[in-house]
């Protein structure tokens, strides 16, 4: 008896010790800031359950990996303050990769709104917080997403940082959070849509794909300021595509800025003339390379210039290849102005008149304290989350961030490839649930993420016109937050309400 009592009592002392080690690996316990908060949208005042904070995702092994920040809103009756579950649920989040989602939080899907002076420089605090009546609270609940390393999203246990920093790291972490919410929150016979803006759209090519494989079918995704080809980004060595697919935003920031000879009234038809240049003119030279005719090629470099404002020499010294930070630095040089790269209508001083590169991003820096310090408020004044809490806006500034680029889905050398296209996901997706629809709204005015690349990147999905019919795309004039101008934000709710209108019966 002694001996079986004296084995019990080591047993229990090991696995007291064992547990304490294992708590000790993971970080504290999720912490989440409930409260009440109202949105009046067109007359009606909606009573909405917050929650913000942090919930614990496990892996596939049902082992805690990591601590996930959000922020949710849920209609609730004004009595009992009881939801209704069969109502349309949201998941959104921004991009970088790496970056939270406050912007869109903050800029157009949240109850509360910043307000900006679009397309100038704001001035210091205070800044203005409004009720968004442009909301789309008033047709589905809305759950915010910081992927981990932004936002309050950690590790916990024995995971890392760059267990999650990566294309499919990121899907992974991404879809498993999505599906335990859904559970934990009795939502998972919801009309069900992700959201996502510039790598959340790359993201969410990726997440729709693996969510269905997983048996969860979504009834729409929405993609703001889109990328699912990266080769629409980079500028590589011998590679004409994004040259290609940045000649129309070029040609349309020239439009709004005056610097079009024989300038028409409207854009889209503009664009429409720049689309059948860049297609039966600009591909074929480019194609030829060194082989192209001089006589040809100054001919090309003088129709570059009447649609870009830029000399015709200076298109011919860069043998009619112009990358995005060029386009930056010499297209308002004479001003000793800089456009910007997430939307080209805002424009900045340039402190070097002969720069090569754009220096800086007007845009981003015209909006970026305004949205960084309302949100912050926000976040702590008025949901309540702890102040001891840090909000990491971004996770490259973290100490060790880096991107793993490599994607399952593109085969080649165990997934490496020098560009990655989650295109392929998307349309896998498309293919195998031809309910699924998805809404993709672009910017003319965006130069970060192209909207005639994303025009390349639906074109070749390979899909039967009757699934290809299943993808809508709008078109602002405006840039990657869109959302920042006025009329634009009035037609992205319109856009994005009609959608869900559409889809959620």
């Amino acid at each position: 008896m002694i001996r079986k009592a004296s084995l019990s009592s080591m047993l229990f002392i090991c696995c007291t010790l064992f547990a304490f080690a294992q708590e000790r690996n993971i970080s504290e316990k999720p912490d989440v800031a409930k409260s009440r908060q109202t949105l009046a949208i067109n007359g009606e005042t909606l009573q909405l359950n917050t929650a913000a904070g942090t919930m614990r995702v496990r892996d596939e092994n049902n082992i805690p990996i990591a601590n996930f920040g959000f922020t949710s809103y849920s209609k609730a009756d004004g009595k009992s303050g009881n939801i209704d579950k069969n109502r349309p649920i949201m998941f959104a989040y921004n991009g970088g990769p790496g970056s939270s989602s406050f912007w869109l939080h903050m800029g157009v899907l949240g109850p509360k709104r910043i307000v900006v002076d679009d397309p100038n420089f704001n001035k210091a605090a205070p800044y203005q917080l409004v009720n968004n009546e442009y909301s789309v609270l008033d047709m589905a609940d809305l759950v915010m997403i910081d992927p981990v390393g932004t936002g309050l999203s950690v590790p916990i246990g024995d995971a890392e940082f760059k267990d999650f920093w990566g294309v499919d790291q990121d899907i992974r972490s991404i879809s498993l959070f999505i599906t335990q919410y859904l559970i934990e929150h009795g939502r998972m016979n919801s009309p069900k849509y992700l959201l996502g803006e510039s790598y959340g759209t790359f993201r969410n090519a990726g997440v729709m794909n693996r969510l269905l494989n997983q048996g969860i079918a979504l009834n729409g995704v929405i993609m703001v300021s889109a990328v699912f080809d990266l080769r629409t980004l980079m500028f590589p060595p011998d590679d004409d595509m994004p040259y290609i697919v940045h000649f129309p935003t070029y040609a349309a920031t020239a439009w709004y800025h005056n610097q079009v000879k024989d300038r028409p009234d409207q854009l889209e038809a503009y664009l429409d003339v720049i689309r059948q240049f860049t297609s039966e003119v600009y591909v074929p030279a480019l194609f030829l390379g060194d082989a192209i005719a001089p006589e040809a090629k100054e001919a090309v470099a003088s129709n570059l210039a009447d649609f870009t404002g830029i000399a015709a020499d200076y298109w011919m010294k860069a043998d009619l290849r112009v990358t995005a930070s060029e386009f930056f630095a010499e297209f308002l040089r004479e001003n000793r102005e800089t456009v910007g790269r997430l939307d080209s209508r805002y424009t900045g001083i340039s402190q070097d008149g002969i720069a090569q590169n754009g220096a800086f991003d007007p845009q981003s820096s015209a909006i970026s304290p305004a949205y960084t310090q309302g949100f912050l408020n926000y976040l702590h004044e008025t949901l309540g989350v702890s102040k001891e809490l840090t909000y990491s806006i971004t996770a490259g500034r973290r100490p060790g961030f880096e991107w793993d680029w490599t994607h399952q889905g593109n085969g080649g050398w165990g997934g490496s490839m020098a560009a990655i296209n989650t295109g392929p996901d998307m349309a896998q997706a498309l293919s195998r649930d031809p309910n699924l629809k998805v809404l993709i709204l672009n910017g003319y005015y965006d130069v970060a993420t192209v909207f005639y690349g994303v025009e390349h990147s639906i074109n070749h999905l390979g899909l039967p016109p009757e699934i290809r019919n299943n993808i809508i795309m709008e078109y602002y004039e405006a840039g990657h937050m869109m959302y920042t101008h006025q009329p634009s934000l009035v037609k992205f709710k319109k856009d994005v309400g009609d959608f869900i209108k559409n889809t959620s019966n």
